[in-house]
C-alpha cells in the first residue's frame, strides 16, 4: 500500500468512526425495522447503515453485516467497535443464489485508490480505472443463514453492485416465510453486468406480493423507474 492509498485508508476510517449517513432514511425504515428486529445487511461496506440499523434495533436486536472484502471489512469492524456496536456480528462472506466461491472485483481508480465502494462479484466497467483487484470470496444463500442460526428476518438492504438478484434468489424461503422489507440498490445497467434485468427482478418481487417506493418519489411505483434505492414491501 503507497502513501496515498495509507492516506485514503486513514480518511475512510476517519469517516466511518465519526460520521453517521443516511439519517435522513429513519423515517421510511422505522415501520418496517422493529426494536429487537433482525436486520441483514449486505454489502454492509463500511457500516454506515449497519451503524444506524443497531441503534434502530435496540440492545436486543440483531445486525447481521455481510461483507466480503477483506480491505473494506476491515474498516468496518474498526467503525463498529468505535460505535460501540455490539448488536452487529460481520460475517466475511457474501450471499448469492448458491454457496461456493466467486471473485470479487475492486476497481482501482486512476488516482491509485480503489474504489472499494464499487466492488462487485460482476466485474468493473468504465474507462476511468487503472485497473482491479480481483479476489476469490466465499458465498451463501440467505435461506441457508437464516436456517442454520434459526432467524426470522424483519428487514434486508442490499447495495451489492448489481448482484441483488442472485441474492434474491438465494433467499426465497426468507421472503415466503418472513416477508422481510427490502431496501435495494436496483441499477438495470449494473444488473446486466451480472446477466440480470430490472424489470425481470421487479416482476419476480411484485409475484410475491411485494410492492415499491424509489427513494425520493411521492408514491410507489410499479416497474422499474431508473436506477435508484427502492424499498420493497410486502
Amino acid at each position: 500500500m503507497n502513501l496515498r492509498q495509507r492516506l485514503d485508508q486513514l480518511r475512510q476510517i476517519s469517516v466511518a468512526c465519526t460520521q453517521q449517513h443516511h439519517q435522513e432514511l429513519i423515517p421510511l425504515f422505522q415501520p418496517h425495522v422493529p426494536r429487537g428486529g433482525t436486520v441483514i445487511d449486505v454489502g454492509a461496506h463500511v457500516g454506515q447503515f449497519a451503524k444506524l440499523f443497531s441503534r434502530m434495533v435496540g440492545p436486543t436486536g440483531s445486525v447481521h453485516a455481510f461483507e466480503p472484502s477483506p480491505y473494506t471489512r476491515s474498516i468496518l469492524e474498526i467503525a463498529l467497535r468505535a460505535n460501540r456496536c455490539g448488536n452487529v456480528v460481520v460475517h466475511a462472506e457474501g450471499l448469492s443464489d448458491k454457496p461456493g466461491n466467486l471473485t470479487l472485483h475492486t476497481p482501482i481508480k486512476r488516482s491509485g485508490v480503489r474504489g472499494f465502494g464499487l466492488a462487485s462479484m460482476g466485474g468493473v466497467g468504465g474507462q476511468e480505472l487503472r485497473g482491479e483487484v480481483a479476489e476469490t470470496v466465499e458465498v451463501l444463500t440467505l435461506d441457508s443463514f437464516a436456517t442454520s442460526h434459526g432467524l426470522r428476518v424483519d428487514f434486508i438492504k442490499a447495495d451489492i453492485e448489481g448482484w441483488e438478484a442472485h441474492l434474491l434468489r438465494g433467499a426465497q424461503g426468507v421472503l415466503a416465510a418472513d416477508h422481510p422489507a427490502l431496501f435495494l440498490e436496483v441499477d438495470h445497467h449494473l444488473l446486466s453486468r451480472a446477466g440480470e434485468d430490472a424489470v425481470a427482478l421487479f416482476e419476480r418481487l411484485s409475484a410475491l406480493g411485494y410492492r415499491a417506493r424509489k427513494v425520493g418519489a411521492s408514491d410507489t411505483v410499479t416497474s422499474y423507474d431508473g436506477p435508484g434505492d427502492y424499498l420493497f414491501a410486502a
